[in-house]
């Protein structure tokens, strides 16, 4: 028996489209699996030659999940061009709407894309197996799951004046301030969001406790390394702070750098098959600088999240998982923990009475050709690196994006699923669905990685040594 592939095109349930394929040797097991994502839109050229200022607006167009992501990260970037301090209400209004927009996408990728396997199981009915199976199952937790990410969208907009792409962050600050009604409003809707994020959380970790084990070994178990910002004393962090990266025994192994250091402790591989890059820790090289970022790694390079419901949950993690979680699959986890600790920032931060401080904007001239910035996106830190001219159009672009920064650890988690389930030549239905929710951990938003949009229905194949179409099947 001669090599094989079996191919999944596309990857189902993640924002973006992508294929999967497994490379069986001549033995007939699996030798390795790739994570292919082969589509390409190509926003840091087409951005050259714009004005830095409208670099925010811009790049909240690559992802329509995850916008203000991309809204802060430029506007950091432009903070730094223009070489001003930002009022300190602006600064707590953008906090304020980066964790809005994590509790939301957080939210969506729990309840909407991961709990229909959860709740439902991998060998279920894949008609079923979604949202609407969900509602059908268990109708509370449906609504709870669109009442939170619901939240988070009207925050967004109260703030912004738009729930997707809202030009409100700018270089300098935020275009308005924060409205006492919208303060009074959010504030009266925490107690049932949070009473949502603790009903998932204890039905997360039951489910855990009573037949998920088996998942935390296989669904991307391994040490690596992981990256995040941290704050004061390592408190966690979303928005500011320094960067820290530790490896999976706990050891530090940068700490306190800065992003306008990202290019001499980073670096990026590619592979011909993918447009999809692998970021590694430079001084390691790609294989044991390969690291894990987003809500697993912000977790396990903080040394406490610093409100009181989360943090009880953080501790409750770590004697679950060691104090340096590897096993991916609780990313899911992680991201209810973070939902928390968002709805506990939130409730600070409006709490704050400088937030609503009418100054909210510093107004200056380019004062630099160069800068990077960065903020934590719901899946994980984001890089923003522009260079312009004296008149601030810019030059080059360079975005580093937490998808692509995870994508080492997709490829291993692949591997390590399909070498656990897959039976000979069987393309079960259940083991296609474990091999893709073994991506879902990662909640990966592949229209921000290579700016792909769009779903397709799913594709299997089968070829043999020849090239030649041994099996088909195909999911509408």
């Amino acid at each position: 028996m001669e090599k094989r592939t079996i191919l999944i095109d596309p990857v189902t349930r993640i924002e973006g489209h992508a294929k999967i394929s497994i490379h069986l040797d001549a033995g007939g097991a699996v030798e390795s699996a790739r994570f292919h994502v082969v589509e390409y839109r190509g926003f840091e050229k087409f951005c050259e030659g714009r004005p830095f200022t409208e670099m925010a607006a811009i790049t909240a167009r690559i992802c329509g999940i995850c916008p203000v992501s991309h809204l802060l990260a430029a506007a950091k970037t432009g903070d730094k061009i223009l070489a001003v301090t930002i009022p300190p209400a602006a600064e707590k209004l953008r906090r304020l709407m980066n964790l809005a927009q994590i509790c939301q996408s957080h939210a969506l990728s729990f309840f909407h894309l991961s709990s229909p396997d959860l709740l439902l199981g991998w060998d279920s009915d894949p008609a079923q197996r979604n949202l609407f199976g969900l509602i059908a199952a268990d109708p509370e937790l449906a609504r709870s799951g669109i009442r939170l990410r619901q939240f988070g969208q009207n925050l967004i907009e109260a703030l912004g004046g738009r729930k997707i792409h809202a030009a409100w962050a700018v270089p300098g600050g935020v275009r308005t301030p924060l409205a006492p009604e919208v303060r009074e409003h959010t504030l009266a809707q925490l107690p049932e969001m949070v009473t949502i994020a603790e009903a998932a959380l204890t039905l997360f970790k039951r489910l855990l406790d009573e037949r998920l084990g088996e998942e935390l070994e296989v669904f991307g178990s391994f040490p690596s390394l992981f990256m995040g910002l941290v704050g004061p004393d390592g408190l966690w962090e979303t928005y500011g702070g320094s960067l820290r990266i530790i490896d999976s025994a706990g050891a530090v192994v940068a700490e306190g750098w800065s992003e306008d250091d990202y290019a001499s402790v980073l670096a990026e591989a590619v592979e011909p098959w993918s447009y999809l890059k692998f970021p590694y820790v430079r001084s390691l090289g790609p294989e044991a600088g390969s690291y894990r970022v987003g809500p697993l790694a912000r977790l396990n390079v903080c040394e406490r999240i610093g409100t009181p419901r989360a943090d009880a949950e953080l501790i409750e993690l770590r004697q679950r998982g060691g104090r340096v979680v590897t096993a991916s699959f609780l990313y899911h986890l992680a991201r209810l923990i973070e939902i928390l600790a968002c709805l506990e920032g939130i409730e600070v931060l409006l709490n704050d009475p400088e937030i609503g401080e009418r100054h909210v904007r510093a107004r200056a001239g380019v004062n630099a050709h160069e800068a990077v910035g960065v903020s934590e996106a719901p899946r994980g830190t984001l890089f923003h690196h522009y260079r312009v001219d004296g008149d601030g159009l810019i030059e080059k672009v360079n975005l580093i994006i937490a998808t692509g920064q995870n994508n080492g650890a997709m490829n291993r988690t692949v591997t390590q699923i399909a070498r656990h389930y897959l039976d000979g030549e069987h393309l079960s239905e259940a083991l296609l669905n474990r091999v893709e929710a073994g991506i879902r951990c990662y909640d990966p938003c592949l229209s921000c990685s290579t700016h792909a949009a769009g779903s397709m229905p799913l594709q299997v194949r089968l070829y043999g040594p020849g090239g030649e179409l041994l099996q088909e099947r195909l999911r509408d």
